[in-house]
């Protein structure tokens, strides 16, 4: 059995035959089968380990000169929020005149001549983010790209910006994806934020600030707020705890809760049961916050 927390690649039926490696032992139970022609070791899963990754890898041997993973694969390589039908397929592209694969678990495509942009994460030859993310545009939904969008131009570790997505955007699809950009901020860190504050600007709520930085008044940092509206001196956090977590944690939050409030900021936590399924809840938390600190809603109602 190899480290789980350090997932090999896999290897080909063809090249562990050659290997002096008997049939019955490739066709026994040591060995998975995760593609045509693929072998490898059997593992128990980890948590450290992206299962993802884990089947990228297993598929390495299988890409011939000039594929890549792309679409919603690359996207979930590079670490964004890909809706849960993308999970288990790979995605693999190939530049014409050259023919996609076609093989169980994969869906192949066969791009438009072009410049290859491909990028090398690890061993893996992925599609440039820009391109995945629009490849991945004919199938989601505003939502999911923009949650895509908004973790690959995240301040704190870029892989783009807004101008070169909607640059590629023109000259991929044209001005079709004018909606999905128009709601990309750079500022959110979680799909969940942003989700929260898509459902807040839907309903009539001003556009909150983004993860801003709360300092004393001697200039140091109190807590970065989630989503602030700093006319109103009201903060949202998005507290995405389910079940289990650290009391140590639990215990420095609480400090800085009060540290917020101590500061003069009405804070408003969301809890993943007052967003999902029924949003309204959080707006109508965010709502009676800002009513409460002067903010006139004029009765606006959007759709959520």
């Amino acid at each position: 059995m190899t480290d789980a927390t350090h997932p090999p690649s896999g290897f080909t039926y063809r090249a562990a035959r050659e290997a002096g490696i008997g049939r019955g032992v490739l066709q026994g139970t040591r060995f998975l089968a995760p593609f045509h022609g693929v072998r490898a070791e059997r593992y128990e899963r980890h948590p450290d380990v992206d299962e993802l990754l884990r089947r990228c890898l297993w598929y390495l041997p299988r890409l011939r000169e000039g594929q890549f993973f792309s679409h919603a694969t690359a996207l979930a390589l590079y670490g964004a929020t890909v809706p849960p039908r993308e999970e288990r397929a790979l995605h693999v592209s190939v530049h014409r005149p050259s023919s996609p694969p076609r093989t169980r678990g994969v869906s192949g495509h066969r791009l438009q001549q072009r410049d290859p942009d491909v990028h090398l994460l690890g061993e893996l030859p992925v599609e440039a983010p820009e391109r995945a993310w629009v490849q991945a545009s004919r199938d989601w939904t505003t939502d999911e790209l923009v949650v895509a969008a908004d973790h690959l131009v995240r301040r704190d570790r870029p892989l783009t910006t807004i101008r070169a997505l909607t640059a590629e955007a023109l000259r991929m699809r044209g001005d079709v994806l004018g909606e999905p950009l128009s709601l990309v901020r750079e500022g959110s860190e979680s799909a969940r934020e942003t989700l929260l504050r898509l459902v807040l600007v839907r309903a009539g709520l001003p556009e909150p600030e983004l993860n801003v930085p709360l300092r004393d008044t001697q200039g140091r940092t109190i807590a970065r707020l989630d989503e602030a509206f700093p006319a109103y001196r009201v903060a949202v956090e998005y507290d995405g705890r389910q079940h289990a977590f650290s009391v140590s944690q639990f215990r420095r939050d609480a400090d800085r809760w009060d540290a917020i409030r101590d500061a003069g900021w009405h804070l408003v936590r969301i809890l993943d049961h007052h967003l999902s399924p029924d949003p309204g809840i959080a707006v109508a938390k965010v709502r009676a916050a800002l009513i409460a600190r002067g903010w006139k809603d004029h009765g606006r109602r959007f759709t959520l």
